[in-house]
């Protein structure tokens, strides 16, 4: 039968599929628009199945804040290509799941996935995408969070690094705030001060520079003391409150938070584009 480019141009408005397969579609089924779209849908599991194995490492990460910085969301959506993500579609689409988390308080894939917009499941819109693009989608973190304190959000340009960082109670500067969640971004942190270190990383380290000592022919003794002190430097590095203030050098972020009145940092999400969750 003969398909309209006016029946074509609604098929695509409503479910973003490409002209031709939205004509196709409409064609194999008699131009009944319910049928047209189950096909877009079913070609979209078909090309989601096959694309199951690939590289998906590109992609974004989005944060949203309540107003009062007391609740704070981050989503990460990947998909193959750089050119996808910049796409204002994917774009849309990624706030679209992140304040579908937000509002749920949702802070775990599955259970966004199960979630519904416009009576359809985000599992369900991800492999619509997925017949619409052509790659590999899927959401690989999602993060909800609470704070009797304040979070200050971070994204590098790029959306390809975000940050959360809770701070122990309300700021009066957020332009500090967002230094420190800089701070974290390109400094990496392993936790905010030296409890939040993992025991076996601590003796791993140790361990290390424990026998580099040995090995340099230093007695045991000696060695044992010189260890804990490239421990403490090895806490300088990667302890955010003992790290050296990016933007000052001459002072420690904790040095810094405290000379401007803020309070310390109570814990903190850094997330980097294509990293397992």
């Amino acid at each position: 039968m003969s398909i309209s480019a006016k029946e074509v141009k609604e098929l695509r408005e409503q479910t973003g599929a490409g002209m031709m397969d939205c004509k196709k579609a409409l064609q194999d089924a008699d131009g009944d628009f319910d049928k047209a779209i189950e096909i877009l849908r079913k070609k979209g599991q078909k090309l989601s199945e096959k694309r199951a194995d690939r590289e998906a490492n590109q992609g974004l990460i989005v944060t949203r804040l309540s107003d009062d910085g007391s609740k704070a969301s981050a989503l990460e959506i990947n998909c193959e290509t750089d050119f996808v993500a910049r796409n204002e579609d994917f774009q849309n689409r990624a706030e679209q799941f992140l304040n579908l988390a937000f509002e749920n308080e949702v802070d775990s894939v599955d259970e966004l996935l199960e979630l519904e917009i416009d009576g359809l499941s985000v599992a369900d819109h991800l492999k619509d995408m997925v017949g619409k693009i052509g790659e590999k989608i899927k959401i690989n973190r999602v993060i909800y969070t609470e704070s009797e304190g304040q979070y200050i959000s971070y994204i590098h340009p790029g959306n390809q690094l975000g940050v959360l960082v809770e701070f122990e109670g309300e700021i009066d500067n957020e332009d500090i705030g967002r230094d420190i969640a800089m701070q974290v971004a390109a400094m990496n942190p392993l936790a905010v001060n030296r409890d939040g270190v993992d025991s076996s990383v601590v003796e791993q380290e140790l361990d290390i520079a424990k026998e580099q000592l040995l090995n340099e022919g230093k007695s045991e003794e000696i060695a044992e003391k010189a260890a804990q002190g490239k421990l403490r430097r090895f806490y300088e590095e990667r302890v955010l409150l003992e790290q050296k203030f990016v933007k000052d050098n001459s002072k420690t972020v904790k040095a810094y938070l405290e000379e401007n009145g803020i309070p310390l940092v109570k814990s903190f999400h850094r997330l980097q584009l294509g990293e397992e969750s």
